[in-house]
């Protein structure tokens, strides 16, 4: 069986009699290039069109008059332990990091920027070292500044003095360019695929993950720790991930960006000195050497970016790309493999809570209105996008918010708006040469410009950001068939089956070339980043909802009246209305019909919407057309959910029908 999904996913054909690429290198063919329509939905987005690093500095910054003058050119540490103790095993665990596993050698790390004059540095002798073992390399000669958990201040003074492209905006934002990648690269992922995962996640068609073999994967580990380690200096974070402190994860990220560690410092959680000096050995490690290419001709490589996961090993590794959020991303596959192996729910979700601690979740694809819907100005913020279901309640999974700014206004959001200020990494976007300010309307570098910045930024942030057990689970679409009613309560089978469906509707100005709405379908709202089968994730949710009363909604904020095109889409007012209607409890005494196909039940009236827009049926004029519409987006879900049916869940397959009778009916 395991040849089999290692035949369909991972089946690479390196042809080198085929066409040939670039300086006339074989092209090298994949079986996933032949079947690229299978990987799933993602928001990466296509690389810069600049040929030259001069170029694309040039189109960060938009030209003005009068211009700017050119002037010049292991275990926790002992609580009686000294401070100097405490250094030298700090920096024997991070030497310990950058160790050559084939060499069993690195560098001699020591703390402190080699460019600061009078800086007394300290320094460690590499506890592996021995000039008597064979392979010794340069790197083992030399001394590699770490330069660990630095200050935004600091980070900004590394980044202003030694990267180009990095400029202090108008509101003090830095702001940063990612090279080439603008976006995630999923294609050019992997997953180290051993005896135990190659049991629990989820292979083959539809998923994610593609494999890799564990020599690969230290082959590309040894080439960005090489990197690193010719550096003069590299920054180290150690930080946290999930603000459930009985669940927190110990992360440190080595890389050679000011930009890339100040956006960690940002979007994980920031230790307090107290719990720094307790660190320790941490738990997952990213070696970030994406200024570096991987040797396209390793096995398993099919470009010169490589994002590698070894989950046995707990380290990923980046090379090729400088995309901050492949970083962001990756730990957040992590957590859902490492959460659910504890019983505790990974969900790619918004979360708020009212001041009578009544907990929300939000889910939803790109321009299904998730962030503008979970903030509210009336409830605390748990977090936007990342977040841990336990026994003990929600927990948000980051310290940071990672938000799009492209058409970002104040009056639209004001609170990412204001939130960009000091501290705050802003990735790609475009700003007057003069006086520094930010057009967030221009696209010269990428469509895909974002704002990293602490959670506590937000105003009305909850901190520490846990709260109790959800009462709502809210799932968002945006359909632009026109046909889904604006809300929906749904039992816990139809929850399950439309959080595995994932669904929303792409429609044109949302990617180049799309003019008739599209259906598109990301298993359980996050495809590119779950790690098990979407079943397992839909189970567990249907379980802590039933075990703890929490009710599940579909809220279409697509169109009404009409597909795209010939109908409306819903007003924000309305939308508005309907959340605050869930989070009331005032939708629960609604009185209820049930819809054709679908058998969504919906209320007949609520407060300050109109009634008959409830109903889609009463919006079309053309009932046929409806209907006709209607059976199609049906038929379009059924093919979609025929990729989960060989996957049984439950006692004697019963759970798995369940979810099948919960769809669409006709």
């Amino acid at each position: 069986m395991a040849q089999n999904n290692r035949a369909e996913i991972g089946g690479f054909n390196y042809s080198r009699t085929g066409s040939m690429g670039r300086h006339g290198l074989p092209k090298i063919q994949t079986q996933l290039e032949k079947s690229s329509a299978e990987v799933c939905h993602d928001d990466s987005t296509t690389p810069v069109k600049a040929k030259t690093i001069d170029e694309l500095h040039s189109l960060q910054k938009k030209k003005s008059q009068p211009t700017t003058p050119i002037t010049g050119s292991q275990g926790a540490f002992a609580a009686t332990m000294s401070e100097e103790d405490r250094h030298r095993q700090q920096l024997q665990s991070i030497s310990a990091s950058l160790a050559s596993l084939t060499r069993e050698t690195g560098p001699k790390v020591v703390k402190g920027d080699p460019k600061s004059d009078g800086q007394k540095a300290t320094h460690v002798e590499h506890h592996l070292y021995d000039a008597s073992l064979f392979g010794v390399s340069d790197s083992a000669l030399k001394f590699t500044h770490i330069l660990y958990n630095l200050s935004p201040a600091e980070l900004y003074e590394q980044a202003i003095k030694y990267e180009k492209g990095s400029f202090i905006t108008a509101s003090g934002a830095l702001a940063t360019l990612s090279g080439a990648k603008t976006g995630r690269s999923p294609r050019d992922k992997r997953v180290v695929k051993d005896e135990e995962t190659e049991i629990e996640l989820w292979w083959g068609k539809g998923s994610p993950n593609i494999e890799m073999d564990e020599h690969t994967f230290l082959v590309n580990r040894e080439r960005a720790v090489d990197y690193l380690n010719s550096l003069d200096k590299v920054f180290v974070n150690d930080q946290f991930l999930n603000w459930d402190p009985e669940h927190r994860i110990k992360v440190r990220i080595v890389s050679a960006r000011a930009y890339h560690s100040l956006f960690m410092h940002n979007m994980c959680i920031r230790p307090t000195p107290e719990e720094l000096e307790d660190f320790g050995t941490p738990d997952f490690t990213i070696y970030n050497a994406g200024q570096f290419p991987c040797n396209r001709y390793t096995h398993h490589m099919t470009s010169s970016t490589s994002v590698d996961l070894n989950l046995s090993r707990r380290e990923m590794v980046i090379l090729g790309t400088q995309y901050a959020g492949e970083m962001k991303k990756g730990l957040f596959s992590v957590m859902h493999y490492l959460m659910p192996k504890r019983q505790i729910l990974s969900l790619h979700s918004g979360c708020n809570m009212g001041k009578g601690g009544d907990v929300a979740l939000f889910f939803g694809l790109s321009g299904t209105g998730k962030t503008t819907l979970s903030t509210d100005h009336n409830r605390y913020l748990i977090g936007d996008d990342e977040h841990c279901w336990s026994n003990n309640g929600v927990s948000n999974i980051e310290g940071g918010c990672y938000a799009k700014c492209i058409d970002l206004s104040k009056d639209k959001e004001p609170d990412i708006w204001n939130a960009i200020k000091f501290g705050t990494v802003l990735e790609n976007v475009v700003f007057d040469e003069y006086n520094r300010e930010v057009d967030y309307s221009e696209k010269s570098v990428t469509e895909n410009t974002r704002a990293a910045y602490p959670i506590e930024y937000i105003p009305n942030a909850k901190i520490p950001c846990v709260g109790p057990h959800p009462k709502n689970v809210i799932l968002l679409a945006c359909d632009a068939f026109g046909v889904l009613p604006p809300v929906s309560k749904l039992s816990l089978a139809q929850t399950m089956y439309h959080f595995i469906s994932g669904y929303t509707a792409l429609v044109a100005g949302t990617e180049d070339g799309i003019k008739e709405p599209q259906a598109t379908f990301s298993a359980c709202f996050g495809a590119a980043f779950i790690m098990m089968h979407p079943t397992r994730y839909a189970a567990m949710l249907a379980e802590k909802m039933q075990k703890h009363g929490a009710t599940g909604w579909l809220v279409n904020t697509g169109w009404s009246a009409g597909r795209y095109g010939t109908g409306n889409r819903i007003k924000l007012a309305y939308t508005r209305k309907i959340i605050d209607a869930i989070h009331s409890g005032d939708l629960l005494n609604a009185t209820y019909t049930k819809t054709e196909v679908f058998g969504l039940e919906i209320p007949t009236e609520i407060e300050g919407v109109p009634s008959e827009i409830l109903d889609p049926i009463n919006t079309w004029s053309d009932k046929k057309s409806y209907k006709d519409t209607l059976l199609h987006l049906g038929g379009l879900f059924k093919k979609n959910f025929e990729v989960f049916t060989n996957h049984k869940i439950g006692k004697d397959n019963k759970l798995t029908g369940e979810i099948l009778a919960a769809g669409p009916n006709f």
